[in-house]
């Protein structure tokens, strides 16, 4: 089945645009494989070439829609350059397919077919994924079709595959449906039955239960409070928001301030010092600050104890690429230079390990963009944290959807690891979320307030954390071993038949 070119580039554009309903806010999770499906059944037929511009088409819908929070404060300069480079990475992965599909149709009998394309297409696009999220300057781990599962029937796979088993299994899936529709051999009945029976086994996967440790009571203190970019406000306000936010949050083990939520040094700054010493006097405070050491300006996350100051601190290691600081800055800024211009110093990665020891519990954290990296958060684990925090500053976004996607990777942080983990921001979203990736209270967002709650601490190592990369890595070559024995086949039975 090869739809006319209108058609394809019709369902491309409508894959994109249903793909980003499976993500948060809408969070409708069946959208994903729909989305990947309908794709799919637009590249089947095309040429390589085609099948670049069908799934460009795909990409551009959704990646514009996905990221069009980047325009709140930047304009739509960085929303159309990110959406661009992401959508090159689809559209080469389109061009993949396609050319797997087409010399499928030489090299392979009709149930063959059948069984190897959907896992080597769902190899290339875990494969694509991976590339994404890693290259250049670190990659943009964002739009993950695993992170739009947390609230499907496959969210347990997060536990035992991770992201990217996880993707991997759904558009498998998906790519088997369309593949079952289409093969001539089947009747309807059948290939639906076997579809149900595919889905079925996918997410019959068992919940993985962690081994509970304990329990900690911990404020997560949301300032509600603009402390963005372009934010009007004066030294220390940012600072005072969080003080306010922390009053009567009761008797607890440790507060949780968000990334920027000191907007004064407290290692530099004897008024911040004072301040933070006062209010954690209740308890071990953890605070997000700009600090500068050693001449180098970090984003840092501060463990303070009254009396002692900072016990302990993790920088942020993963920055983002023309936020915090800018690479390759002397080219960039010859393309851009009044945006360039706006970050004028960077910022340097941390060193540090991210797990800090607070009332004998080790506590793994992660600021922002952090969230993103599956290292990161697979180092928590290994270094024994019992519960994960991520604090952000996600002001520069206004009130779009971009603090609820990042909640949705932080929900599958929490499946994947088998943690607790809180989510604290200075605007929201946040929240805390159980290990079964359930959300059990969050604060509205852009309201001042303090979270309150016990949380349960977990022990043990799920099979994600235990095999990390290896399962992505493992996906993504079965995709280009399947695609280059489909096209070495399909150029030797052309040679035979040539020949003969």
């Amino acid at each position: 089945m090869r739809p006319p070119v209108l058609v394809a580039a019709a369902l491309a554009v409508g894959s994109g645009a249903v793909l980003v309903a499976a993500f948060p806010e809408r969070s409708w999770w069946f959208a994903a494989p729909l989305g990947v499906a309908g794709l799919h059944l637009a590249l089947r037929g095309r040429s390589a070439r085609g099948g670049f511009g069908v799934a460009a088409l795909a990409g551009t819908t959704f990646w514009l829609l996905q990221l069009s929070w980047l325009t709140t404060y930047l304009g739509p300069v960085p929303w159309l350059a990110l959406a661009t480079a992401q959508t090159l990475y689809v559209a080469v992965a389109g061009a993949a397919t396609a050319a797997l599909l087409r010399a499928a149709d030489r090299t392979w009998a009709p149930i063959g077919r059948i069984a190897f394309v959907p896992l080597t297409a769902a190899g290339i696009w875990t494969g694509r994924e991976m590339v994404a999220g890693s290259w250049p300057y670190g990659g943009f781990g964002w739009g993950r079709v695993a992170a739009s599962q947390v609230d499907g029937p496959f969210a347990e796979l997060l536990a035992w595959l991770g992201p990217g088993g996880t993707t991997f299994a759904v558009v498998w899936l998906a790519v088997f449906a369309v593949e079952l529709a289409c093969a001539p051999a089947l009747g309807r009945v059948p290939a639906a039955a076997l579809v149900a029976g595919a889905a079925l086994a996918v997410s019959a996967v068992p919940s993985w239960k962690p081994t509970d440790v304990g329990e900690l009571r911990v404020a997560a203190v949301q300032g509600g409070v603009d402390a963005s970019l372009f934010s009007e406000a004066e030294p220390g306000d940012i600072l005072q928001a969080h003080e306010r936010a922390t009053e009567g949050a009761g008797p607890v083990d440790l507060m949780i301030w968000p990334e920027n939520a000191s907007d004064l040094d407290p290692l530099a700054s004897p008024d911040a010092t004072a301040r933070l010493d006062r209010v954690a006097r209740e308890a071990p405070l953890l605070v997000g600050t700009i600090t500068g050491r050693a001449g180098d300006l970090v984003n840092t996350s501060l463990l303070w104890e009254p009396g002692i100051g900072a016990t302990d601190w993790y920088d942020k290691v993963r920055l983002v690429p023309f936020g915090e600081y800018v690479p390759d800055r002397a080219f960039w800024r010859q393309v851009a230079p009044d945006l360039i211009d706006l970050i004028s110093r960077d910022y340097a990665p941390g060193v540090e390990d991210n797990v800090f020891g607070v009332a004998g519990t080790r506590i793994g954290v992660g600021i922002c963009f952090d969230v993103v990296d599956d290292g990161l958060v697979r180092d928590m684990v290994a270094d024994g944290a019992a519960l994960i925090v991520y604090q952000s500053n996600n002001a520069d976004f206004g009130r779009t959807e971009q603090s609820a996607q990042q909640l949705g990777i932080a929900r599958m942080r929490a499946i994947e690891t088998g943690r607790t983990v809180v989510n604290v921001s200075t605007v929201g979203t946040t929240a805390i979320i159980r290990a079964d990736g359930t959300v059990t209270g969050s604060l509205p967002t852009w309201t001042s307030g303090a979270l309150v709650d016990t949380v349960r601490l977990h022990d043990g190592i799920t099979p994600a954390v235990a095999l990390g990369e290896r399962i992505g890595a493992g996906a993504a070559m079965l995709g280009v071993a399947g695609l280059v024995l489909s096209v070495f086949g399909a150029v030797g039975r052309r040679r035979g038949s040539e020949e003969r």
